[in-house]
């Protein structure tokens, strides 16, 4: 199988739970990263819309992440979301995740970070082009400006979305409570898969796929924020995933 074309961001929640599935599918795959708004050039160039992330491959182009996993779970025969019920609950969990829960730790992380340009800049600097990096130095302001508006990210949309992620980790925790090791019962699936990428924003697991910067590093408010989300149930078990099952792969064909 040749090697398909993923376009990223790359610290993107979206981008690492395609990034994750790829890689425990077998799936060959050469990722591109860009910066923010000069992405959109390069996902609409290979017809795509202006999110990522977005996979070219010899059958087609693939704009959106779940249907990303669902090309990963065809390469290894359904393993990736299980059978039967366990099939069910995974999909409706995926969908849950995507829409209440990725959204919300995106615009709260941004939140506390968009006024570090040199974090903002170094967290999407690795594997882009100089000639990118320097354009996003140059224009972060108005870049930054776009971002806030584009994505809501003020206070009053943070506090919001800091209670509806903390509704979703309740939530987890609660499926959690009588003592199951994973969101649907004894297997990891593309539930938990797409529950630890989309927590990552606000947990920081070290096995990241793409480099986060140290908790030491961040202001006070968003070390706090990390700090509360990680001591729960849910935070526990998306840092588990990642220590578990980040490296792990499926056989092709399984």
């Amino acid at each position: 199988m040749p090697a398909y074309r993923l376009i990223t961001l790359g610290p993107s929640h979206y981008c690492e739970k395609a990034r994750w599935a790829l890689s425990r599918c077998r799936v060959p795959f050469v990722e591109e990263p860009h910066v923010p708004l000069i992405h959109s050039v390069h996902t609409r160039k290979a017809g795509g819309a202006r999110t990522v992330p977005v996979l070219l491959t010899d059958s087609g182009t693939f704009s959106d992440s779940t249907d990303i996993l669902e090309l990963c779970d065809r390469q290894v025969s359904g393993a990736l979301y299980g059978s039967g019920e366990t099939r069910r609950q995974s999909r409706d969990l995926e969908e849950y995740f995507d829409e209440k829960l990725g959204p919300h730790t995106r615009r709260l992380v941004y939140f506390h970070i968009l006024d570090d340009r040199q974090l903002v800049v170094g967290l999407f600097a690795p594997g882009v082009s100089r000639a990118e990096r320097a354009s996003f130095e140059l224009g972060y302001l108005p870049i930054r400006a776009l971002m806030r508006k584009g994505m809501k990210i003020d206070r009053e949309g943070a506090d919001r979305s800091r209670e509806r992620a903390l509704a979703v980790f309740r939530d987890v925790s609660a499926r959690l409570a009588d003592g199951r090791r994973y969101l649907t019962g004894d297997r990891f699936t593309a539930a938990d898969l797409t529950f630890a990428s989309l927590a990552a924003p606000v947990i920081l697991p070290p096995e990241y796929g793409w480099p986060l910067p140290p908790l030491a590093s961040l202001g006070p408010a968003m070390q706090s924020e990390v700090r509360h989300f990680r001591d729960s149930a849910a935070g526990e078990l998306a840092l588990r995933l990642y220590r578990e099952e980040r490296a792990q792969v499926l056989a092709v064909g399984s």
